[in-house]
C-alpha cells in the first residue's frame, strides 16, 4: 500500500479529532467516499457528522465517487458559514489578518475610467436580533487559505459573467478573532457608472462567499463557543 494523502481538518472537525491534519495510506482505485470511511475508523468522534461534511481534493470540491489522487491534499470541512474568465479590469482577493483598510482595497480596483463603486463591509454585530436573540463577545474566523483564494477569484469572475459593465472586484476576508465593531469581509466592485448593476454584483459577491468560500467562524459568548455552519453544499463544477 504505497498511495497517501494528506487530509486537513477544519473547525468542528478539527475540534472533534482533535488534530490538524494526518496522513492516511489507501488501496489502488479508492475513492473518496473510501477515504472517509478510513476517517471514521481512525476518528469515530466523525459519526455525527460524516454524512454532512464537504470535502476538497487539491483545492476543488471532491465528491464520494471521485478516485483520490496519489500524493493529493484532501481537506474536510463543515458547509461554509458560504475555469476563469480573464479581465482587462483588476481583481483583487485576499485572506488577512491585520485590520482591513477600506480605502486600501478601493484603490487597488479604481482605474482611469472608474466612477462608481458599490462596497459591501460586514461588520462583527454585538447583539444578534433575529431568529435566536443573543450577545456576541467575539468571533473567530479560520479559512483553508489556499482554496479560499481560488474560490474568490472565481466569485470575481462570476460577477463580471453577470454584470458585465463591471470593473475592478475585490474580495478580502480577515480571519482571527475579532471584536465587536470590526470589520470581518469586504466586497467590492467598480464600474464607469453606478447604474451598471455593481450594487446587484456586490450582494452577489457576499451571498456567493457564504455559499463556496471555505471560511468558518466560532461565535464566542457567555454562553460558550459555538462553529456557526450554513447550509448550502456545493454542487460539480463549483
Amino acid at each position: 500500500m504505497n498511495n497517501s494523502v494528506k487530509v486537513l481538518f477544519f473547525a468542528n472537525l478539527r475540534e472533534k479529532t482533535g488534530v490538524r491534519e494526518t496522513i492516511i495510506e489507501f488501496q489502488n482505485g479508492a475513492t473518496i467516499a473510501d477515504i472517509k470511511a478510513l476517517l471514521l475508523e481512525m476518528y469515530p468522534s466523525l459519526k455525527t457528522s460524516i454524512d454532512s461534511i464537504i470535502v476538497a481534493m487539491n483545492h476543488e470540491f471532491a465528491f464520494d465517487e471521485n478516485l483520490v489522487v496519489n500524493g493529493a491534499e484532501i481537506a474536510i470541512f463543515p458547509p461554509v458559514s458560504g475555469g476563469s474568465k480573464e479581465s482587462k479590469f483588476p481583481t483583487f482577493v485576499d485572506i488577512v489578518v491585520d485590520e482591513i483598510n477600506i480605502n486600501w482595497i478601493l484603490e487597488k480596483i479604481t482605474v482611469k475610467t472608474t466612477g462608481a463603486a458599490s462596497i459591501f463591509t460586514g461588520i462583527v454585530r454585538r447583539e444578534t436580533i433575529r431568529k435566536i436573540p443573543h450577545k456576541t463577545d467575539m468571533l473567530e474566523y479560520e479559512a483553508y487559505r489556499d482554496m479560499a483564494v481560488m474560490k474568490m477569484i472565481q466569485i470575481a469572475n462570476e460577477m463580471r459573467t453577470h454584470w458585465s459593465d463591471v470593473e475592478g472586484v475585490a474580495l478580502v476576508q480577515r480571519t482571527g478573532k475579532l471584536n465587536p465593531g470590526m470589520i470581518s469581509v469586504v466586497i467590492a466592485c467598480t464600474s464607469s457608472h453606478r447604474d451598471s448593476g455593481i450594487f446587484d454584483a456586490a450582494k452577489f459577491g457576499i451571498d456567493r462567499l457564504k455559499e463556496i468560500v471555505p471560511i468558518w467562524k466560532k461565535e464566542v459568548s457567555v454562553e460558550g463557543e459555538v462553529w456557526i455552519e450554513g447550509d448550502y453544499y456545493p454542487h460539480r463544477g463549483e
